[in-house]
């Protein structure tokens, strides 16, 4: 297997005490400090309706990601192709790789992203339904690449500006519908794991096994989103995770408020359902010291036969979510961690 590549995913998490606008400039910081070490890519993600993310609209902040970087490529994780126009998204996107040639990951995703009215707000009134999902992607490929689309009344329809290239093209899943996706349009394929931490290599083998190769890509090419938590010793990565123990809960109570300081996290008092709850939420994170982490890590690669891993990292201190990915970087030896050593 190639050398491991380890990417960013960030959700712009709100913190306890924190606002938006602090989440906002904590991406950004986050960016240029993951750039530096040597991660490949970086991804913002889209969530509506919360507190706890600032995050609604992926293309606005890859705009601003890619404007204070130089090199790494940035990209959403993802645009939720559901709610939109396919046109409208490739023509941000071939306007963003205009911007910043050969940089620009689009990454698409099935889910609302939020509440179901939400979601009805998003569309506002477009009756094209999640069964026509397929089509919106072979229209969104075709407006980005500047070819006719298959809705056969767009076909005089083309997407403006027009780059050097398209940019990548991935779809984002925790299923085995988005791996169907995947392959038969021959896109890449990012696994989220930390959503859905059980049976996801065979998804993902599933993905490898019906790729159909494309002018996207010639072979599969995949990743997997994890959730990690790394500290210098195992015990102070579980205090930490504990933010995000109770941030799980209440969300699956309806509560989508900001991230839970570590105090108030361990201070609250689990009802035995409660922890139940959080014992099963804990499959779908890994939380430990350098050499802990890289050994679930490792195992996650070869089971899902992927040579890259999009971490995911929220904690409420931001210092501390940093140091996070820097310790990663240096055990697993990124070029950037390598040189500024």
């Amino acid at each position: 297997m190639a050398q491991l590549k380890l990417g960013v995913l960030d959700q712009s998490p709100v913190r306890a005490g924190g606002t938006a606008r602090d989440a906002l400039a904590e991406t950004v910081r986050l960016a240029q400090a993951a750039e530096g070490l040597g991660y490949s890519r970086y991804w913002l993600a889209e969530h509506h309706g919360t507190d706890g993310f600032a995050g609604s609209a992926p293309e606005l902040l890859i705009a601003r990601v890619a404007a204070a970087t130089e090199t790494i490529r940035v990209g959403s994780g993802g645009v939720m192709l559901a709610h939109y126009s396919p046109l409208k998204v490739a023509e941000n996107f071939r306007l963003l790789e205009t911007m910043f040639p050969g940089r620009i990951d689009l990454g698409i995703g099935r889910a609302p992203g939020s509440d179901q009215v939400t979601a009805a707000a998003l569309a506002y009134g477009n009756p094209v339904g999640i069964e026509y999902f397929a089509t919106r992607i072979a229209d969104l490929a075709a407006f980005l690449r500047g070819e006719r689309p298959v809705t056969e009344a767009f076909a005089q329809v083309r997407a403006t500006p027009v780059p050097d290239g398209p940019p990548e093209m991935w779809v984002l899943g925790s299923s085995d519908q988005s791996a169907i996706y995947a392959a038969h349009f021959g896109m890449g394929f990012s696994f989220a794991h930390f959503i859905s931490p059980h049976g996801g290599d065979a998804v993902m083998r599933h993905y490898r096994d019906s790729f159909q190769p494309s002018v996207w890509a010639p072979a599969p090419v995949g990743n997997i989103g994890v959730f990690v938590v790394c500290a210098p010793t195992d015990e102070e990565a579980e205090r930490l995770a504990a933010s995000r123990d109770l941030w799980r809960l209440r969300l699956q109570f309806g509560l989508h408020g900001p991230y839970p300081t570590v105090e108030e996290a361990l201070a609250y008092q689990y009802s035995p359902h409660e922890r139940a709850i959080v014992e099963a939420n804990r499959a779908n994170r890994i939380a430990g010291s350098p050499a802990t982490v890289r050994v679930q890590l490792e195992a996650l690669t070869q089971a899902y036969r992927v040579d890259e891993i999009i971490v995911l990292t929220i904690v409420h201190d931001p210092a501390l979510r940093l140091r996070s990915y820097e310790l990663l970087a240096r055990e697993f030896g990124l070029v950037g961690s390598r040189a500024a050593a």
